[in-house]
């Protein structure tokens, strides 16, 4: 059950990058009716993802690496750029929200200029840190309820 719930975190977040990297498409094209539209799907399926992972992290605990020691610096680099940024893209998405939503526009692009390489990296990184941990990963327990 916890690969079923990691799975679909995984899924969750790639299809939340996918709709940001549409939603920009959508934007430079000018399109003011779907944009808001994907970006609010996006924004959900991140959501999702946060309560997925949370759930499997709540229930299974933490994996942790045992891969390649040669490999073990670059994973770590990965993993924390990945945590600090991913604590980051939340309040940052918000943000936009919030000014979309006040139709703040020029705030809300010059902070989506910021944001969403920051969501990208971190959609695109966590996918990454899946599929390590499916190959180079153990149960490391956790607090498990």
């Amino acid at each position: 059950m916890g690969e079923l719930l990691g799975d679909i975190a995984a899924t969750l977040i790639a299809l939340s990058g996918l709709a940001v990297v549409v939603g920009v498409v959508l934007i430079k094209r000018k399109d003011r009716v779907w944009h808001p539209r994907v970006m609010l799907v996006a924004t959900a399926l991140a959501a999702l993802f946060l309560v997925f992972y949370l759930l499997k992290w709540g229930l299974y605990g933490t994996t942790r690496y045992v891969g390649p020691e040669e490999w073990r610096v670059a994973y770590y680099a990965l993993l924390i750029s990945h945590t600090i940024l991913a604590a980051l893209n939340g309040p940052l998405v918000l943000w936009l929200l919030y000014n979309a939503f006040k139709q703040r526009f020029s705030v809300h692009k010059a902070w989506a200029r910021w944001t969403v390489p920051v969501w990208l990296y971190v959609a695109f990184t966590g996918w990454v840190i899946d599929l390590v941990l499916k190959r180079y990963g153990e149960p490391a327990g956790g607090i498990g309820f």
